[in-house]
């Protein structure tokens, strides 16, 4: 017989599949900003750490939204070595479902080191979208959601999401990933060679693709950045948002300096300008890459994170990497 999960994953998967379908199929266009009406969960009160120290009164930049849809028990048992932040939207769940079966399980590495895989979304515009996700949600409680229209150019409060919801829920972890829905992740490099689990915990520390660059004004550009929202000429150091790595305690840091800290769009930079004002320097990691690289078992073993992974190609890599561990290169 099969299990109670297996039969409610089947329908997920078929109530997805029936939604995207309609979804596809030509209809008005009308904006459902402000009028969502589907019964979704009640807004999770924040009970741990609601009010963080040190914060002035009147914040440049407040964070007023809510949980819609929260996991505030998944850290009370046992506090986790690594938290897995995965930034998605709402049609991506059969990326979200590759993650789930390959790099993001959280049973990989047994009690041992244990991790913990949460998926970030804001609110959608469709309330379809936003039904699915909360059924896909009561199956595998791995998302988090607040209030926020998810957008593009909301990528920020995305992140900003996921550092608020480690810092209350889960500050007890020693490191956090942030990554996207595409990216393939080297669980074994990441755990065994960057983070140690044997090692003594670090603080204040923050690694990826380091970028040293300047903004773009060319309005044509996925990332034109207006000077009179940064005049600047040059951004801080800032890893890639395709893939990043932080010890636990720059969550709540970097959450608290965002209240006073004018938002920017573009989400790495931002952290970066966080970054700044703390005095944390990220340090360069090549095992980062933010661009597509051609599989191959030796070259995949010597990465952290590559870009542009498919979920058929993310079952393919995974698969192969973990049947092929007695193999040399």
């Amino acid at each position: 017989m099969p299990s109670k999960v297996s039969c409610l994953y089947l329908l997920t998967v078929v109530c997805w599949a029936s939604a995207l379908w309609y979804l596809s199929l030509s209809r008005p266009s009308t904006s459902y900003v402000g009028q969502l009406s589907i019964p979704i969960r009640q807004k999770t009160k924040l009970t741990k750490n609601v009010t963080f120290n040190n914060i002035r009164t009147r914040p440049l930049n407040p964070h007023s939204f809510d949980f819609v849809i929260n996991e505030p028990k998944k850290c009370e048992t046992v506090a986790p070595f690594l938290v897995i932040l995965i930034s998605t939207t709402h049609k991506e769940f059969d990326a979200r479902q590759a993650i789930r079966e390959t790099w993001g399980d959280e049973s990989t590495f047994g009690d041992g080191v244990r991790v913990l895989t949460l998926f970030l979304l804001g609110r959608n515009t469709d309330p379809v979208l936003n039904q699915m996700v909360e059924q896909e949600s009561q199956i595998f409680h791995d998302v988090v959601v607040e209030d926020f229209i998810d957008s593009y150019h909301n990528l920020t409060l995305k992140t900003l999401m996921g550092m608020r919801w480690v810092a209350t829920f889960c500050s007890k972890a020693q490191y956090v990933l942030k990554t996207d829905s595409d990216i393939f992740v080297n669980m074994e490099n990441l755990v065994y060679n960057l983070l140690k689990p044997t090692s003594k915990p670090r603080r204040r520390y923050f690694t990826g693709y380091v970028i040293n660059g300047g903004p773009i004004r060319d309005m044509r550009s996925k990332w034109y950045m207006p000077r009179d929202l940064y005049p600047e000429a040059k951004y801080p150091p800032f890893c890639s948002g395709t893939g990043y790595v932080f010890s636990a305690d720059v969550a709540e840091l970097i959450y608290k300096t965002s209240l006073h800290t004018r938002l920017l769009h573009l989400e790495d930079v931002y952290v970066g300008l966080c970054l700044r004002k703390l005095g944390i320097h990220p340090f360069q990691n090549s095992g980062f890459n933010h661009w597509k690289m051609a599989y191959s078992l030796c070259r995949y073993r010597r990465v952290v994170t590559v870009h542009q992974i498919s979920p058929e190609e993310m079952h393919r890599i995974w698969n192969d990497m973990t049947s092929k561990k007695h193999l040399k290169c």
